[in-house]
């Protein structure tokens, strides 16, 4: 694991380099695409993600704490940091929900009590509720 002050040193390397994008954020963060010839490995994603999540988390905390001690809080950048941020989460939250539903069989949850069905359920097992709704005939 490597040391948060030596990816600070880095990350302010990147920013005197030039080497960021119009967020402001290091171009190596954005190496990780998802748009690839192969299939994705979706645990190599988790962590790529994962990593990825808690580094954007790091810097705007510290963001955040060395702007409060200069007197200069920047809504403006810790908008957009945190939209970097809010997408990288939704990925992940996103690449973890396919990976629960691959691990435990479940396609998703009854609307009526809640309970795990998987994807060829056609009835509720705890309810009895119809999973699939019937599209009405187009007029």
């Amino acid at each position: 694991m490597s040391n948060p002050l030596s990816r600070s040193f880095q990350r302010r390397r990147a920013i005197r380099s030039g080497d960021v994008d119009a967020s402001g954020v290091p171009a190596a963060w954005d190496a990780i695409s998802p748009e690839e010839d192969r299939p994705v490995d979706l645990n190599r994603r988790y962590e790529q993600l994962s990593a990825r999540v808690a580094e954007l988390q790091w810097d705007l905390g510290g963001l955040v704490y060395e702007m409060a001690a200069r007197d200069a809080i920047r809504p403006d950048v810790l908008i957009a940091r945190a939209a970097v941020l809010q997408e990288a989460d939704a990925e992940l939250a996103e690449v973890e929900r396919i990976l629960l539903t691959e691990q435990t069989g479940n396609a998703g949850q009854c609307a009526n009590c809640g309970a795990p069905h998987s994807s060829g359920a056609v009835y509720c097992w705890q309810c009895g509720t119809a999973l699939l709704s019937q599209a009405a005939p187009a007029a």
